[in-house]
């Protein structure tokens, strides 16, 4: 009699799992019907619909980079990079080295065989020069 009633438990426990899974799979594939009815493949979008839900970066559209003495040097800003590549290219160094590489002028002067007053003078000039091309170009000064 145990083995029967054993028999008989293993069989409605067998029988339960079988209804739990079918109606999991059911609801599966009832799952899956809604989404095909709700979404939309990417392929199936016209251009005027990817440009709607589509985004752009631009973190490095305005990045610029410079070679000097071998190092790369990036420079943020199309205005300030235009600015920079009108200089001479010498003058243009010491502004980099300087003010974007962190360098003394006593580094820049043994870097380009310069004497350091020389790096000094023309570090100065060449400021000007980039404050004169820039208000030229209306870039306006922020208020101290």
């Amino acid at each position: 009699m145990k083995d029967s009633n054993e028999q008989r438990i293993q069989n409605q426990f067998g029988s339960f799992c079988v209804k739990v899974l079918k109606n999991e799979a059911r609801y599966i594939q009832r799952e899956y019907a809604r989404r095909r009815d709700q979404e939309k493949s990417l392929d199936e979008l016209t251009a005027s619909e990817l440009e709607q839900i589509s985004s752009e970066d631009k973190y490095f559209n305005d990045e610029h980079v410079f070679e000097v003495q071998g190092l790369p040097v990036v420079v943020t800003g199309d205005l300030l990079a235009e600015a920079l590549a009108h200089l001479p290219e010498g003058k243009r160094d010491v502004i980099l080295l300087s003010y974007f590489l962190g360098m003394s002028d006593r580094e820049i002067s043994e870097r380009m065989n310069v004497v350091r007053q020389t790096i000094s003078k023309r570090r100065l000039v060449t400021l000007k020069e980039l404050r004169e091309y820039l208000m030229k170009e209306g870039f306006e000064w922020p208020d101290k």
